[in-house]
């Protein structure tokens, strides 16, 4: 997770504070009454906000799985398959802009039109975009489902790097403490897959070429969202727009096309349905995201994020019939702590330095008007 959303922690909270009166009157139990409702509420907010993110996510990894490396689909194009979603992302933020006027609900979506100079001063971030879905599919075409997480775990660290080198930021000792626990996760895993015999080099490669892409791709978000006016559905519809048009020379390139046009599903239900669908949820993943960081917090948002990626991973296990060692489950909690206390560590150093800030703003405005 960037910095930039650590920022959210103090708009949103996880804390509910109820006030209980010792003597209640008439009117002070219908106020609880009305409180415990409101409690509910939330909670049951709440529980879908993390529910659908979890649904959408480990369906979303599943699917992908399945088209990319199925027996049963045999399309050995993850290149198209990825462009492909891309199309249905447009398709459904063409569908929703025109859509805006006539349903309330989305009315604050924008309305679907393309303006090449805003597509141009995207284009940094949707090389970034490409690059960063392109690997993930390759790691995840290559990499069982089961070690997916573990094979993509270097993000944080890469994010820790690039924000020093690009952007200046130092991180505390206590954070790359913490980046040291990932690595060394990796690491254990990589060993331990290989001596499982289900490692493949590639695979992992292109797990540390995604990681690499993720951070870049949330450090280029950040600097291209104010020429969207900071709206990210726009900032989502040009992305893939960008990607779509940047896919076609590497399919072209790669040998992809006549894999493509001469493969006997290509029109078939059977096929175009999870296609279809494995858009439709890429395009639910910046929805849902989104929701359950503004029902929780950045930090709940992480630790539902890492909780998710642990039963994602006892999922693949049991639907696949794997065999784990211990050391490999060993690396599996090495990756989850890290990156859990990471996010911990940093979601306090965020607060103590708002908590600062605002100290030394009304310290200032103290003296003045003295």
């Amino acid at each position: 997770m960037n910095n930039s959303s650590y920022e959210l922690l103090n708009n949103s909270t996880d804390k509910l504070d109820v006030v209980i009166p010792v003597k209640e009157s008439a009117s002070s139990s219908t106020s609880n009454n009305a409180s415990g409702d409101t409690l509910k509420s939330r909670y049951i907010q709440i529980a879908i906000a993390v529910g659908l993110y979890w649904f959408v996510s480990i369906t979303m990894v599943f699917l992908n799985k399945y088209l990319l490396s199925s027996k049963d689909v045999k399309l050995d194009a993850p290149l198209f398959i990825t462009w492909f979603q891309c199309v249905v992302t447009v398709g459904i933020c063409g569908i929703l802009g025109s859509l805006n006027k006539s349903v309330s609900a989305l009315s604050k979506f924008p309305s679907f039109k393309i303006d090449l100079k805003i597509a141009r001063d995207v284009l940094p971030l949707s090389l970034m975009f490409v690059a960063m879905i392109i690997f993930n599919n390759l790691t995840l075409k290559h990499l069982t489902v089961s070690f997916y997480m573990v094979g993509r775990s270097l993000t944080t660290v890469a994010n820790v790097v690039f924000t020093y080198f690009m952007l200046g930021e130092r991180t505390s000792y206590k954070a790359l403490g913490c980046c040291s626990l990932i690595i060394a996760g990796f690491f254990l895993g990589i060993d331990q897959e290989n001596a499982l015999g289900t490692l493949s080099l590639f695979g992992a490669s292109c797990g540390i070429a995604s990681s690499i892409f993720v951070a870049l791709n949330a450090i280029y978000t950040t600097r291209c969202l104010p020429c969207v006016d900071k709206n990210v559905w726009r900032l989502c519809l040009y992305n893939n727009f960008n990607a779509c048009i940047l896919f076609l020379p590497l399919m072209i390139i790669f040998g992809e096309l006549p894999i493509v046009f001469s493969y006997p599903k290509l029109l078939s239900i059977s096929f175009l349905t999870p296609m279809i669908l494995a858009g439709i949820l890429g395009f639910s993943m910046g929805y849902v995201t989104g929701y359950q960081i503004q029902m929780t917090s950045p930090l709940t948002h992480n630790v539902s994020g890492t909780a998710k990626s642990y039963v994602q991973t006892l999922l693949a296990v049991m639907i696949y019939i794997e065999t784990k060692t211990t050391l490999w489950w060993i690396s599996n909690l090495f990756v989850l702590g890290g990156s859990g206390l990471f996010a911990h560590v940093r979601a306090v150093e965020m607060k103590r330095k708002h908590n600062l800030n605002n100290t030394t703003d009304n310290n200032s405005n103290i003296s003045v008007s003295k």
